[in-house]
């Protein structure tokens, strides 16, 4: 079975129908020299700075389709259609005449995580600078085939043309010629007012599979001879497993296997069903010992700031105090664990067969997937591959490299089978990596001329990077094998990206701050990791949300307010825009609770500006929030396909709005207890909001900025300021559920006053 579908072709399958003569250099340390043109060199650009030969990223065959090898993968966020078009337009042929393959450890470069907004600066610019010199290459070689000078020469649908109807096709000036050539910093970029793919919008690559049914997802995979795996989870964390008769379980209908290694537990059986019967039955018989080891849920904000921490000072201009004499604006804000949610539980396939491990994954990373997973069994690396499929959606690190450890695990016990391992829903809520908690606490003052002249900010946070990258630490099954791996600690992320940190620093003009953050180094009672935007969701809820409690006091209008404090002409843009197509000024006054909210962020502080507005309507009996309206504006650059970046703001909104009224991870001292949807009530389709439009700002031939993460943060800030705008009402804490809001409404005895 192909799984991939129209995505691409192995490296393997493109190596066995190809005439070139080609060398692949994934690893630059064992490339071979090759004679480089003459004139100065630049250093090479994005990622092919660690993968700098152009085979590496682009093969070209006899009948001139083109491949495309990045290292990201794609995950429903449209990535793969973009770098497609990059390598269309800088190459001059169709996207029909591009293949892409992605992210995997057999055939593609090594670009570590995607994650972070990061794919499009770093493999955008790789792929969008490697097509054009392999264009100018392909070039010269036409040139000495036909005996002409190149400059008399252009590149035009796959083929190279001159005068006089001179031309060669890329497929025939490939024949016996290698395309093993060092990148450099000297690429001949195709300019923006010549663009014909870039620029525009083209329909995404992964959508048709999707919307058809057509296996596209690594759940859909069904390999011959496979067989079904499920695997035991113990109570909690710590637990311990005391004893276990497996004997019934083996003699059960289609049981083959069960799996039995330390605290490891899992059953493999020939039908997926045979398979959930026998885990059931293998679960009772399992008898576990189950400290408590979690802290109590209504004291983590207590525990976060009672915890050991490493301060910094990541951001101070001025003095970085308060002035004397002056009103203080102060507030808090806190944000609960958090988990992914992804609507399918994550999946992985996996095959030994002698000595050499195959894992199938949506993992986002599966160069550090695979070191890790050679850690955990003690394998060489060069015996492990990990191809990335698409997964069910999801941004961040949930449980696709654990599920992927599951199904290496099991496949090791049982050889030349392909293994499928497929998570139960209680196991994807209950043991995927959450979000941290945090806390932030602001203080600010204004001058005579309604400025701020002090901003204080304060941040409390735990790790946001436990992802897979060597140590089997990082894999939870690896906890339970007979050689204990023990729970990883993280770490922090370095400034401008950060973690916990993240858009801590505020992008506006402010002439006097300190912002001091409370890194938690240790223990972690709770499993958490990189969930989407990281810290930059709580840090743009609280400095948007404190931005308007100051323009409260400032007695300005909010936009205004904000448009006050920014001199950068990008940042003015997207205010401008989102608060213009919202019809900011022009607003009439609404009904009873109705009200509306603006947000604005620069991404990291580096990356994507972006503004949002909404208009929201609260339930005065239940407290319910219901967004009604959302109008975004995006710059992020050089906008390669419109329509996608489109997407990602309209799903960070709807996916931001869902954990601003209604996610939070509920646990006990001995165990998680959001295990299903009814304890972990996400947004469904009636709690969408009714209209959503985003603007996007196009700078053709400027840097690409990142788009993916940039409305994350936004999102609370305007619903939490339209719930002020609606009620009078500020609420600080995440989520604002609607028994929340209705208690702040109608106070404390709220159930008498149904």
């Amino acid at each position: 079975m192909t799984i991939r579908g129209d995505r691409g072709f192995s490296r393997r399958s493109f190596l066995k129908g190809s005439g070139l003569v080609v060398s692949f250099a994934l690893l630059p340390g064992v490339a071979f020299a090759q004679d480089k043109t003459d004139g100065p060199k630049g250093p090479p650009f994005g990622d092919m700075k660690s993968t700098p030969y152009l085979d590496s990223w682009i093969g070209i065959d006899e009948s001139g389709k083109v491949t495309i090898f990045s290292g990201k993968a794609e995950l429903g966020q449209g990535i793969m259609t973009a770098l497609m078009q990059c390598a269309a337009e800088q190459l001059a042929v169709t996207p029909d005449q591009v293949r892409m393959e992605m992210a995997s450890t057999a055939s593609t470069p090594d670009e570590g995580y995607t994650a972070g907004s990061n794919s499009m600066a770093g493999s955008g610019t790789a792929i969008l600078n490697a097509a054009a010199q392999m264009r100018t290459i392909l070039i010269g070689w036409a040139a000495d085939d036909l005996g002409v000078d190149k400059t008399t020469l252009h590149a035009e649908n796959g083929v190279v043309k001159g005068d006089g109807g001179k031309s060669r096709a890329y497929g025939d000036i490939v024949k016996g010629r290698s395309l093993h050539v060092e990148a450099d910093g000297t690429s001949d970029l195709i300019p923006p007012d010549r663009y014909k793919v870039m620029g525009k919008n083209h329909p995404r690559l992964d959508i048709p599979a999707k919307l058809t049914g057509a296996p596209i997802y690594v759940q859909d995979m069904r390999p011959d001879g496979m067989l079904h795996a499920r695997v035991v989870r113990p109570p909690s964390y710590t637990s311990t497993l005391q004893s276990v008769d497996t004997a019934a379980v083996s003699k059960m209908p289609g049981v083959v296997k069960v799996v039995h290694e330390g605290d490891y537990l899992a059953v493999v059986a020939k039908g997926e069903y045979q398979a959930i019967v026998a885990l059931r039955a293998l679960q009772e018989a399992a008898k576990w010992q189950t400290p408590k080891a979690l802290p109590k849920e209504s004291t983590i904000y207590d525990m976060l700031k009672s915890m050991k921490t490493d301060d910094s000072v990541i951001d101070k201009r001025g003095d970085g105090t308060l002035p004397e004499g002056r009103p203080v604006v102060s507030a808090t804000y806190r944000r609960p664990y958090m988990m992914h949610g992804a609507i399918g539980p994550s999946c992985a396939v996996a095959e030994f067969t002698n000595g050499k491990l195959t894992v199938w994954t949506h993992s986002q990373g599966v160069f550090p997937l695979r070191k890790t997973l050679a850690d955990m069994l003690s394998m060489p690396l060069d015996a492990i591959d990990c191809i990335q499929v698409e997964g069910s959606g999801c941004y961040g690190h949930n449980g696709a490299d654990d599920v992927a450890a599951d199904a290496a695990i099991i496949a090791r016990a049982m050889p030349d089978k392909p293994i499928r391992v497929q998570w139960m829903r209680e196991d994807e809520h209950g043991w995927e990596p959450y979000g941290s908690p945090m806390i932030a606490e602001a203080k600010g003052t204004l001058d005579d001329d309604g400025r701020i002249s002090g901003w204080n900010y304060e941040l409390w946070s735990m790790t946001f990077s436990t992802r897979p990258g060597g140590s089997a630490n990082n894999l939870m099954p690896a906890w339970y094998l007979p050689k204990k791996f023990g729970p990883p600690k993280g770490g922090q992320i370095p400034l401008p990206g950060g973690g916990g940190d993240r858009n801590a620093i505020p992008t506006y003009d402010l002439a006097n701050t300190h912002v001091l953050y409370h890194y938690i180094d240790g223990p972690m009672p709770i499993r958490i990791s990189a969930l989407r935007s990281l810290g930059g969701y709580l840090n743009t809820f609280a400095v948007e949300s404190f931005m308007d409690e100051m323009a409260l006091a400032a007695k300005t209008d909010p936009v205004a307010f904000r448009l006050k404090h920014v001199k950068d002409p990008r940042a003015r843009d997207v205010i401008e825009m989102a608060a213009g197509k919202f019809g900011w000024k022009k607003a009439e006054k609404l009904p009873p609770y109705r009200g509306r909210g603006f947000a604005y962020v620069r991404y990291e502080t580096v990356k994507a500006y972006c503004a949002l507005a909404v208009e929201i309507e609260v339930d005065p009996v239940s407290g319910q929030i219901r967004v009604r309206r959302a109008v975004a504006a995006i710059d992020s650059g050089n906008a390669v396909n419109p329509n996608g970046i489109q997407n990602q703001i309209e799903g960070c909104i709807i996916q931001a709005t869902s954990w601003s009224l209604h996610e939070r991870v509920a646990f006990t001292e001995t165990e998680i207890m959001s295990r299903d949807w009814s304890s972990y009530p996400i947004l469904r389709f009636d709690g969408v909001p009714d209209s959503v439009e985003v603007h996007v700002i196009d700078r053709p031939g400027a840097p690409f900025l990142g788009t993916g993460e940039a409305g994350m943060g936004p999102t609370p800030a305007a619903i939490a300021n339209a719930l002020y705008d609606a009620t009078g009402l500020r609420m600080r804490d995440l989520p604002f559920h609607a028994e929340a809001v209705r208690t702040a409404m109608l106070g404390p005895d709220a159930k008498t006053k149904a």
